[in-house]
């Protein structure tokens, strides 16, 4: 890198925590100000970005991007993607998965091998050591190292089933992740801290109602609307198919709160939640961001959208639900999932009897 620098003054590389190289060009007479060319040293535009970034000018036409060998773990991940995209414009896949596998796998291809290399570059036909490197590589980031193998897993189904690749090196990958027991469920006085800070009709407030009555999960709270109410009998119901893949369809009539709320707001849409903007949110990763910024308003903290769902389970459990009823409104496919509610109840109703019986135990 010294020998660079020393040809191009003011050339300044940056490594990424990733192992990527961002190349940097100082501004002639600006030494504070520096911009971000797209090649190297080694790529033969390097000179006319280089040159113009020294002027204080960035290329707008990108370099014509170079095609992935063809047997390359990034051609194998450009492909997949590019499926992947076939599938979520279909309907067969949802947009979420294909932002996080895209951006996890990319990721991971620009992280660097033991011996230097981009694990991009490499064939796809890998061991499976090079898997464990690229888990290993995201560190105490732990999570996404597992959502990581698991998006490498489905790609190399993918390439297989196409005669792209041999074997999955992603199989005997273990996981890494701990489960620290997920979103933090509300408790009631929460709900109440939560709806004495934020005003009566606001959109804080109708998105604490839209979870809570509904049990959607944050994807599905940045869709929801008028569109999706149907009248039966004179009540209003909200039907919707939710985005997250296998779930049931759900069907709710709408709590008289929630009607009431979605009714106040002054400026009205084609959802029901809409930013200060007055639009949509765009993605269930900004309603997110903006549900912290509630929350922590509010003398909270993580509480989430998953965590009002996790409440609302428990709620049900202990109002004595059965699991087919909370399998209906928390579109659950499996009994099982639905039994962690009406189980813990029902161990807490045990618990409580038995313990009562204790107090009549004479230990003398």
């Amino acid at each position: 890198m010294s020998d660079v620098q020393v040809k191009f003054k003011g050339y300044v590389p940056e490594r990424l925590p990733s192992g990527a190289i961002r190349h940097r060009v100082r501004v002639e007479g600006q030494p504070k100000r520096r911009i971000v060319i797209p090649v190297g040293p080694d790529d033969p535009a390097f000179s006319e970005h280089y040159y113009a970034a020294r002027m204080g000018h960035s290329i707008t036409a990108e370099p014509k991007e170079k095609a992935a060998p063809a047997a390359s773990l990034d051609a194998l991940v450009q492909d997949y993607i590019a499926a992947l995209e076939i599938s979520v414009d279909g309907g067969n896949a949802s947009p979420h998965t294909l932002r996080q596998r895209r951006n996890l796998m990319l990721r991971a291809c620009d992280a660097l091998s033991p011996e230097g290399e981009r694990m991009g570059s490499l064939h796809c036909d890998m061991p499976r050591e090079a898997m464990v490197h690229i888990r290993d590589h995201w560190g105490a980031r732990t999570a996404q190292a597992d959502n990581c193998i698991k998006a490498f897993r489905a790609a190399y189904e993918w390439a297989i089933e196409r005669g792209r690749a041999q074997e999955n090196p992603t199989t005997g990958v273990r996981r890494v992740h701990r489960n620290k027991g997920g979103a933090t469920p509300w408790t009631p006085a929460d709900l109440k801290k939560f709806l004495k800070h934020h005003k009566e009709v606001s959109t804080p407030r109708l998105w604490l109602l839209l979870a809570l009555f509904t049990g959607a999960r944050r994807g599905d709270l940045t869709v929801l609307g008028r569109s999706h109410e149907t009248q039966r009998e004179g009540i209003t119901w909200l039907d919707w198919q939710p985005a997250k893949k296998g779930s049931a369809p759900a069907s709710l009539p709408m709590a008289p709160q929630l009607l009431q709320a979605t009714r106040a707001m002054k400026v009205q849409g084609r959802t029901y939640l809409l930013n200060k903007h007055g639009r949509p949110f765009r993605t269930p990763e900004v309603l997110g961001n903006s549900v912290q910024l509630w929350t922590a308003e509010a003398g909270l903290s993580k509480r989430s959208s998953h965590g009002l769902r996790k409440a609302l389970g428990g709620l049900l459990g202990e109002m004595g639900c059965s699991e087919l009823q909370i399998m209906s409104i928390l579109s659950h496919t499996e009994p099982t999932t639905s039994s962690i509610y009406t189980k813990s109840a029902e161990r807490r109703r045990l618990a409580s009897e038995a313990m009562h019986l204790m107090g009549d135990l004479k230990l003398v």
